[in-house]
């Protein structure tokens, strides 16, 4: 196991991604909204909403989007696959969105979350940002914004550990056949 990120690393990462996110988007900031990918982006598009209304003084409105549905390999996660709810509580049709995923790795996650969003309507733009990019695209697919770029072999997994869902952060890879260690994060 390596570790990549402890929680304070992550909590300067955050803080470097929301002013990153002002000097680029600055013109978009008081019209966007926010929307994290269900399950791990939307506890960092909660924290980055609260970084921008810190560096900004503006609160965007935020929803969280499930793209179960949306995937092309939904026959092959199995026979009953978890899926929870979309809640975007605002209209999307001409306004910047803000998409905030985890760990951006074959670009797949997000086709799914493009197709899902316009299904809601026709944003002006989508604006990506990614705490983690693991590289290896198979689809066109970059980000505006990265917390951290990780060189990793396709047989690694990176996991994103989030308070909200794991109780600590961290970012820490992984061989695939490696089970996840949290004492080595203390």
């Amino acid at each position: 196991m390596r570790i990549i990120m402890t929680a304070d690393d992550m909590e300067r990462t955050l803080a470097r991604i929301a002013h990153e996110i002002v000097e680029k988007f600055n013109r978009e900031i008081a019209h966007a909204v926010m929307v994290g990918i269900r399950t791990r982006g939307l506890p960092l598009a909660q924290r980055l909403q609260a970084r921008l209304r810190d560096v900004a003084g503006v609160t965007l409105p935020l929803g969280a989007l499930d793209i179960t549905l949306y995937r092309d390999d939904l026959t092959q996660i199995g026979p009953a696959p978890l899926v929870r709810k979309t809640e975007l509580p605002f209209r999307v049709t001409d306004r910047p969105v803000f998409l905030v995923d985890d760990v951006l790795f074959t670009g797949r996650t997000i086709r799914a979350a493009l197709d899902e969003l316009i299904d809601y309507g026709r944003p002006r733009t989508v604006r990506l940002f990614v705490f983690i990019d693991r590289g290896h695209r198979e689809l066109p697919i970059q980000p505006d914004v990265v917390g951290q770029w990780v060189a990793t072999e396709l047989d690694e997994i990176v996991h994103v550990l989030l308070r909200e869902i794991d109780g600590r952060d961290g970012v820490v890879v992984t061989r695939r056949t490696e089970p996840l260690n949290f004492e080595a994060l203390v």
